[in-house]
C-alpha cells in the first residue's frame, strides 16, 4: 500500500491532470498551471515541468557498469555481424517490414491506450537512472516489454502490437515513447553496444521541427516508417512543435559472433537483474496498481 501511495504522490508531481483530480481526496488540489485536460492533448512547457536529477548513491553494479561500458562496447563492436554505424539501413533487418506493414494498427492501439489519461507515466517516474535527461511530464512511456520482461497488464491492452513485437528476433524492450511539445532530451548514450534501437513513427507533428541527432547525423521521423540506430553513440532529441510525437521504440539484440556475444549476453544478464531494471519494473507495477484503484 505504501508503494501505491508513493506512486500517487509522484503522479501529482509528474503531470497531475486526471490522476490528481481523481485522487483529490488523498492528494489535495492539483499543482498550479495544469489544465483539466487529457495529458496527451496538453502542451507542457519546460517552466511547468520541474527538472529532476538522477538519484545519487546508485547501486555499485550500475556505477561500475557505466565505467566499464566502453571496454565492453569495444569488444562487442569487433564481433558485430552488422555495421557499427550510428544509423543503420533498415533493410539489414527484414523484420522491420512487419512493423511498417501494420503501423496503422499499432498507432490505433497507442491512441486508444497509451495516450489516454494517465496510462503512460513519465520515464523519470519509472526509471531513477533517467531523471537527469527526462523532465517530468515531457517524456512519457508505455512499456510492453522491458529488458526481456513482459509487462502483462500493458501487453494485454495492446494485443496487436504485442503479438507483432513478440516476433522480433532478440527482442529486449518495446514501448510507446511519447514526447510532449517543446521537449528536448539532452545528449546521452545507451546502455550497451549489444543492443540496437528501432523507432516506428506513429504520430509525427508537421508544424515545426522534430528531430534526433545521432553522432553527427540528424534524422527525422515519418509516420509508418522505421529508423534503426545505435544508441551508444551520443544522441539527443528535440520536439520543436506544438504537437505530441509518438513512436514505438524497440530495442533488440545486436547480431554477434563470439566472443562478443558471450560478453553482450553476460552484461545484459547482469543489467536485467540489477536495480536499473528491477526498480523500473516495480515502479510500473505500482503505477498501474494506482491507476486501477483510481478507476474504481
Amino acid at each position: 500500500m505504501g508503494t501505491i501511495i508513493q506512486t500517487r504522490n509522484e503522479m501529482r508531481q509528474d503531470y497531475g491532470v486526471r490522476s490528481a483530480m481523481m485522487a483529490g481526496a488523498i492528494l489535495g488540489d492539483p499543482p498550479r498551471g495544469f489544465a483539466d485536460r487529457p495529458v496527451a492533448d496538453t502542451p507542457i512547457t519546460g517552466n511547468r515541468s520541474p527538472k529532476m536529477k538522477a538519484e545519487p548513491n546508485r547501486p555499485l553494479i550500475i556505477r561500475l557498469g557505466k565505467h566499464l561500458r566502453g571496454v565492453f562496447d569495444s569488444l562487442i563492436a569487433s564481433s558485430s555481424l552488422v555495421p557499427n554505424d550510428p544509423v543503420l539501413d533498415v533493410r539489414t533487418f527484414p523484420w522491420t517490414q512487419l512493423l511498417r506493414d501494420h503501423w496503422q494498427d499499432i498507432r490505433a492501439e497507442a491512441m486508444q491506450v497509451a495516450l489516454q489519461g494517465d496510462a503512460s507515466p513519465s520515464l523519470a517516474t519509472i526509471s531513477p537512472d533517467h531523471r537527469s535527461i527526462a523532465q517530468l511530464g515531457m517524456w512519457r512511456s508505455f512499456f510492453l516489454w522491458g529488458y526481456g520482461y513482459r509487462i502483462d497488464d500493458n501487453a494485454a491492452r495492446c494485443p496487436v502490437t504485442s503479438a507483432l513485437v513478440k516476433q522480433i528476433p532478440g527482442l529486449n524492450s518495446a514501448f510507446f515513447s511519447i514526447l510532449a511539445p517543446g521537449t528536448h532530451i539532452p545528449a546521452h548514450r545507451g546502455v550497451s553496444k549489444g543492443l540496437i534501437t528501432c523507432h516506428l513513427g506513429l504520430i509525427v507533428p508537421r508544424n515545426g521541427d522534430v528531430r534526433m541527432r545521432v553522432d553527427r547525423r540528424v534524422v527525422r521521423w515519418s509516420e509508418g516508417e522505421t529508423l534503426v540506430f545505435d544508441d551508444t553513440y551520443d544522441h539527443e532529441v528535440w520536439n520543436e512543435t506544438d504537437g505530441t510525437r509518438v513512436v514505438l521504440l524497440i530495442q533488440f539484440e545486436r547480431p554477434l559472433r563470439n566472443p562478443g556475444k558471450w560478453i553482450a549476453d553476460m552484461f545484459l544478464g547482469i543489467v536485467r537483474r540489477s536495480a536499473f531494471v528491477q526498480e523500473a519494473r516495480d515502479n510500473i507495477a505500482a503505477w498501474n496498481a494506482a491507476i486501477k484503484q483510481m478507476d474504481f
